[in-house]
């Protein structure tokens, strides 16, 4: 595999990291149709935990089937595939080599009604089954944030001593409203935590246009940051991530239409953002159907 000169430039801005894990990280830069671009499109399927199993797949019964997504993403050409432990391990020897993927190692559940996460998987289980990183949930703004990221200092720790990668979801959740949850002030915050926590690649949801914080709002006015369109939206968020020198994806969040989701693609690309984290509006939809759309997101991200 010859890597781009983008993907080593990349690499570059991980200075600290081990051979191992930034051969990891390249592993998903270079995958797919996508290889080599700096761009990445990834499928999550934690829909299962965070959901339930009814809401994630009944709309598309063929995904009960834990083969059907990692198939989907190999089809498709995508960068890398997530799962949680029990679906990584369902698949693991069928897809060894074909796609890179990454263990989502913590994981909540619709039941309950704390803001935070159990630990599902272990470093260990990652390094099993193949993957080249570790993924984990951090909600910045729950009563239970401070633990959880003690708990990914750790697993980050262990993680990049054995060569593995960390993939990193920055979801504010808790002492906030509703609609603070995706302002960009929020939303900037919690991936520049994700930067400080030693993060290689970093997940949030696209932002709104919304201030939540005053102390905030005073700062973006005063220095005139735009905001009035989501590529400028993008463009801030990756600022916050040490001013672009960290992989940054975007969630695709609830089930939308077809236009929405390219938008999305487009603003992300024109924003400067690394690519798509997404899930529930492709696996959700026929396969037939899925793969044209993933195939018109990896189109944009071409150019």
């Amino acid at each position: 595999m010859t890597i781009t000169d983008t993907v080593k430039n990349i690499l570059s801005w991980y200075e600290s990291d081990c051979p191992g894990t930034k051969a990891n990280i390249a592993r998903m830069l270079m995958a797919g149709r996508l290889g080599g671009t700096g761009k990445m499109v990834i499928l999550p399927v934690d829909q299962g935990f965070e959901h339930g199993p009814a809401r994630s797949f009944a709309p598309n019964p063929a995904g009960y089937d834990p083969f059907y997504h990692p198939s989907l993403a190999i089809e498709a050409g995508l960068s890398a595939y997530a799962t949680p432990l029990g679906m990584m391990e369902a698949v693991a020897d069928r897809i060894a080599g074909q796609i890179p993927t990454i263990l989502k190692v913590n994981s909540s559940n619709s039941l309950a009604s704390a803001k935070d996460q159990a630990i599902t998987g272990t470093v260990g289980d990652a390094l099993r089954l193949g993957c080249a990183a570790i993924g984990f949930t951090i909600y910045p703004g729950s009563d239970h944030c401070f633990d959880m990221m003690e708990e990914i200092r750790e697993m980050s720790a262990e993680a990049k001593s054995v060569g593995l990668a960390t993939v990193l979801w920055s979801y504010p959740r808790g002492g906030i409203s509703k609609e603070g949850e995706t302002a960009l002030d929020i939303t900037a915050y919690a991936a520049h935590m994700a930067a400080l926590m030693g993060a290689h690649i970093i997940k949030v949801k696209l932002p709104s246009a919304h201030l939540e914080q005053s102390e905030a709002k005073t700062v973006y006015e005063a220095q005139n940051i735009n905001r009035a369109s989501q590529a400028e939206r993008v463009k801030h968020i990756t600022d916050a991530c040490f001013g672009g020198r960290r992989i940054v994806v975007f969630s695709g969040g609830a089930a939308k239409g077809t236009d929405a989701v390219f938008q999305d693609a487009l603003d992300i690309r024109d924003g400067g953002g690394n690519g798509s984290i997404i899930g529930r509006n492709t696996f959700q939809r026929p396969k037939a159907e899925a793969l044209a759309m993933l195939n018109k997101i990896i189109a944009i991200y071409l150019g």
